[in-house]
């Protein structure tokens, strides 16, 4: 399918499981960044919108709430089918909005198949806990659902990222507004679509489309009683403050600058092409991507073999575009204030074109060396396919360099020494680490989340964690024996 070509509907609310035209009089035309071609219209919703949403939510949460979870859950079983039977739509789909390549987008895709998975396995992990704590006198603890709850998504991954909050939230009893990106709007349709046709009630879901004034209401709508953000880490700061100054639940994840630790004992090859995949995958727009590498010692001969292999990396062919004109213009001025400043561009991927999509949002690899920690580069996020290499004489110094970063989602080491690699699981700061691998990510039932300025609030919103962020505990007290003594516990 040619992206000249594709030309979808105007997007629309979905609210108590119907698709509804908004009544806001501003839209946003969406574009493909493989070549800039329109997509859809968007309409810019307002509160009002969202606060029908969040009434229709609101009338279906007292029976989905009351459906037991073993039935709950058997949506999502049957969605799980769905989306596997969907694979080359749902991937097209991805392809088209966002500009991953087409093996990115399955590969997206995919990771939402795993996370309906884990929220199948739900059942088993919120079976309550009873303890006799008295001469029949009975304790027990249950999981009960929040009520209303909202999601705001980004647009780097269109597909994935509403699936790290849609299934469990639903699974364990909640109703849920998701906001997805003014971006990439397309995919949360056939969500919607796919989650009605797998049996999911109306109202339980609900999709609500605009910008920043719905992002605001969400976080004030007295309703919404828990918020999930993915996105940028100053508007992750603006959001939690203003759901939690609200009184609502907050986790509000953020952006990233992940460090990875060269040193001179590590496997050239595997470390060239892990950390050339790192940098580059999904285009760099993706909070795991390894933007920072640290030097240690002499490994030239490793930055050699990382360059040969970024060179195998061509836009338009296994390297998607970034998002928009905007961000390839950021991109780029990222990079040549660092070669202004000094630093040695080894693979430049400036000015990047694609024969046929010329008017695409093309960046290509990027690889810079001597950059210095004072570097813009070094230290904000570049959200790209760029490399800031800084070189250390010693372990510690790299982890110093590390450890300053404002942020903390993600480091790797890469070495052959299980001693350095634990020394560096140690002393890194932050809340994932990977030992030779270049983009560590857990996989269910381990739950995603960093430290420091990329991850705001408690618990996390995938993984088993997530029961206790979208989720409240009712403590039940029980006696039926009034002949036993009564003590103090009872």
């Amino acid at each position: 399918m040619e992206a000249e070509t594709v030309k979808y509907p105007v997007v629309h609310n979905y609210v108590a499981g119907q698709f509804v035209e908004s009544e806001a009089a501003a839209t946003l035309l969406v574009e493909s960044p493989l070549t800039g071609a329109v997509l859809a219209e968007m309409p810019l919703s307002g509160a009002a919108e969202l606060d029908a949403a969040v009434r229709a939510a609101q009338a279906a949460f007292p029976a989905w709430s009351a459906t037991p979870i073993k039935e709950r859950v058997q949506v999502f079983y049957r969605y799980k089918t769905l989306l596997e039977q969907h694979m080359t739509e749902l991937s097209e789909l991805v392809h088209q909005e966002n500009g991953k390549t087409l093996d990115e987008a399955r590969a997206e895709v995919e990771k939402a198949i795993e996370l309906t998975e884990f929220a199948c396995s739900l059942p088993q992990l919120v079976a309550g806990e009873v303890l006799e704590v008295s001469k029949g006198v009975e304790c027990r603890i249950e999981k009960r659902p929040l009520g209303v709850v909202a999601s705001i998504a980004p647009f780097n991954f269109p597909n994935m990222v509403p699936h790290w909050t849609i299934p469990n939230a639903l699974v364990l009893g909640n109703c849920l507004i998701l906001k997805p990106s003014e971006l990439v709007p397309l995919s949360a349709v056939r969500i919607a679509e796919l989650l009605k046709q797998a049996g999911l009630p109306d109202g339980v879901l609900n999709v609500v489309n605009g910008d920043r004034e719905i992002v605001e209401a969400i976080c004030d709508h007295p309703a919404i009683q828990a918020v999930s953000f993915v996105g940028s880490t100053r508007i992750a700061q603006v959001v939690y403050r203003r759901a939690t100054g609200n009184l609502k639940r907050c986790v509000a994840l953020g952006g990233a600058k992940n460090h990875l630790l060269v040193l001179p004992d590590a496997h050239p090859d595997m470390t060239a092409s892990n950390v050339a995949a790192s940098m580059s995958g999904c285009a760099g727009q993706r909070c795991m991507a390894g933007s920072a590498m640290v030097a240690v010692g002499s490994v030239d001969h490793i930055i050699g073999k990382l360059v040969e292999e970024a060179r195998r990396i061509v836009p338009g062919q296994n390297l998607g575009s970034v998002i928009s004109r905007q961000a390839k213009e950021r991109i780029e001025r990222y990079i040549t204030e660092a070669e202004q400043a000094g630093a040695k561009v080894l693979l430049d991927g400036r000015q990047a074109t694609v024969p046929g999509h010329e008017d695409g949002y093309y960046v290509g690899p990027t690889i810079i060396d001597y950059v210095t920690p004072d570097m813009a580069i070094a230290s904000e996020e570049v959200f790209g396919p760029v490399l800031a290499i800084m070189r250390t004489n010693s372990l510690d110094e790299a982890l110093s360099i590390e450890n300053a970063s404002s942020y903390g989602n993600a480091a790797a080491v890469f070495t052959q020494s299980g001693g350095l690699a634990r020394y560096v699981m140690d002393h890194a700061s932050a809340g994932m680490i990977g030992v030779n691998i270049g983009v560590p990510v857990p996989r269910e039932p381990f739950s995603f989340g960093g430290w420091n300025e990329s991850k705001f609030g408690a618990c996390d919103i995938t993984g088993k964690s997530s029961i206790e962020f979208w989720t409240q505990m009712k403590k039940v007290t029980t006696k039926w024996n009034p002949e036993s003594r009564t003590n103090w516990m009872s």
